[in-house]
């Protein structure tokens, strides 16, 4: 085991990304990989994506063994290693790449690395009260790196593959299952005229959801206005945050706008509306509704610089309700979707926690990887699609 940095292994050092306005997403465009695009566990999150139309966009085209960090504000540390399978990406200007240099470290050691209990304590070592501090290239070349030998870099590599392989094929068909969600309640649930069929009527969005507050006991009902939406608007940071637990929908407010689901446990940041459903069985269908029709609920959004949205445009929304909602069956299709999706998410998650669990004690040399049976393949990632 030798200590190096990450400026040791790179070359040529950091390099910021390119600082464009991004524009609506276009096959014809290159992909725009912005900081909102990365989770922090890694993986990406493309729902919103965008394009970036600026000519010098070429000149910042991730390439496989490139690696980019978060450089500000509290999504500082996220960090993404490019994968030839997720499409071709120009990086945005709040975020830095390091190309890793393959003679000198398997570069997706490096990917585990980042996501790692020491990468994330150094990353906590620059916060201050509960704001992650900013961190430039020059630090961030600074970053020290426990590096075993390259035999045990690689089987490292090899047994964090074939989980995140796992959990990439179980994300993949999660977005089929919703892709199919969707087409279903396009074809049999959706209309965009007053002329319904006989049986069905028009409902607004507010009435499908019972009253929340504002406040901590964000279950407990509050007397005044009979559907009205809860927000976190009032939150100033995304460390302040307000906990759920049951079914609902979240919508992001403003910026780029986004719809995501959840059952059981979550958290709602700054502009959330959180639309939790009288009656969970109903999930599916509302999430698709708001999903599908999102463009039309952001047709009255405010704002010069940077649009946002009111819980009016949600609560007022308009949608078609069959007679007997909660019998019809492609209503119970929908949720019975949601219910797979949420089986796959279930796994992932656990996937990714025993990944973690066991990546720090492989670096370490406590559990020895010789032991293990997964010989490395220079590019057994690239062998799920």
């Amino acid at each position: 085991m030798i200590e190096t940095t990450l400026g040791a292994l790179s070359i040529g050092g950091g390099s910021y990304g390119i600082g464009a306005s991004a524009v609506e997403y276009s096959s014809e465009l290159p992909t725009y990989l912005r900081i909102t695009d990365i989770r922090d566990d890694g993986t990406l999150d493309l729902s919103s994506r965008k394009s970036v139309s600026d000519p010098k966009a070429s000149e910042y085209m991730l390439q496989e063994g490139d690696i980019v960090f978060a450089r500000t504000g509290n999504s500082t540390g996220r960090n993404y290693y490019y994968d030839p399978r997720d499409g071709e990406f120009a990086y945005a200007g709040f975020l830095i790449k390091f190309s890793l240099n393959p003679s000198l470290v398997n570069p997706r050691y490096i990917k585990y690395y980042a996501q790692s209990k020491p990468y994330w304590d150094w990353i906590a070592s620059f916060n201050t009260g509960s704001t992650r501090g900013n961190i430039n290239a020059k630090t961030y070349e600074a970053l020290p790196i426990a590096l075993p030998p390259r035999d045990v870099q690689d089987s490292i590599v090899a047994f964090c593959d074939s989980i995140s392989n796992k959990m990439r094929v179980n994300q993949r068909t999660n977005d089929y299952l919703e892709q199919c969600a969707l087409a279903l309640y396009k074809d049999k649930l959706e209309f965009f005229d007053d002329a319904l069929p006989v049986g069905w009527s028009w409902h607004t969005l507010s009435e499908f959801f019972p009253v929340r507050t504002g406040k901590k006991d964000a279950n407990a009902a509050v007397e005044g206005g009979e559907y009205p939406f809860f927000t976190c608007s009032q939150l100033a940071t995304r460390t302040d945050s307000y906990s759920f637990e049951g079914d609902a929908i979240l919508v992001a407010g403003n910026g780029n706008f986004n719809v995501k689901w959840y059952r059981g446990k979550f958290d709602a940041y700054q502009r959330t509306y959180v639309l939790i459903p009288e009656n969970g069985e109903l999930l599916g269908w509302l999430y698709c509704a708001v999903k599908r029709n999102l463009e039309f609920i952001t047709q009255g959004a405010r704002g010069s610089v940077i649009k946002f949205i009111t819980k009016g445009n949600i609560a007022d929304y308009r949608i078609a309700v069959p007679q007997n909602v909660l019998t019809n069956e492609y209503v119970k299709q929908l949720n019975q979707l949601l219910l797979a999706i949420e089986a796959g998410k279930r796994e992932i998650d656990m996937l990714s926690d025993l990944r973690d669990y066991l990546l720090p004690k492989l670096m370490s040399g406590e559990l020895d990887v010789s032991e293990i049976n997964l010989p490395a393949q220079p590019n057994n990632h690239l062998s799920v699609g």
